[in-house]
């Protein structure tokens, strides 16, 4: 009797001398991991990966969090390529952009010259009557019979 509690006592001993340097080496490891050398975080996914195997309702929530951290965490390929604040930036340089560009629009049509010749509404009217003319399109353009819209004219 004696025997056998010395033998499971000093089966249970080394696990809980283990789980307690496994909970140090786990202990706020969302802000260590990156400054972790790779053969660290080798041994403490390891460590975690071996505790895991056993009963799940024995092992402490503070590994179940960093198990849960290695395993899906934003670290390595799951870190975000953006930070906070990172639409912000985006949008403005969108306006940025687009108000320049209009003020760019605005100055080279107050400085250009007269519009041209062909976007007067005479010039139109000539266009239609030379298409009708040359009998364009006759099944359903402006050269079919009881054409009733406008053809080229754009303006009022």
């Amino acid at each position: 009797m004696l025997r056998s509690t010395l033998f499971r006592h000093s089966r249970i001993t080394p696990r809980i001398c283990q789980r307690k340097a496994s909970s140090v080496a786990v202990k706020d490891i969302e802000s260590r991991w990156s400054s972790m050398s790779a053969s660290e975080q080798n041994s403490i996914a390891k460590q975690l990966e071996e505790a895991q195997k056993g009963d799940w309702k024995v092992l402490p929530l503070e590994d179940k969090k960093a198990a849960y951290y290695i395993a899906f965490g934003p670290h390595g390929p799951r870190q975000p390529l953006t930070e906070p604040g990172h639409g912000n930036k985006v949008l403005g340089g969108v306006i940025g952009v687009l108000t320049a560009s209009a003020g760019l629009f605005w100055v080279i049509r107050a400085n250009g010259e007269e519009t041209p010749q062909t976007l007067t509404k005479e010039w139109e009217e000539a266009t239609n009557e030379y298409l009708r003319r040359q009998r364009s399109d006759p099944i359903s353009g402006i050269s079919s019979e009881g054409y009733k819209g406008k053809g080229y004219v754009t303006h009022k």
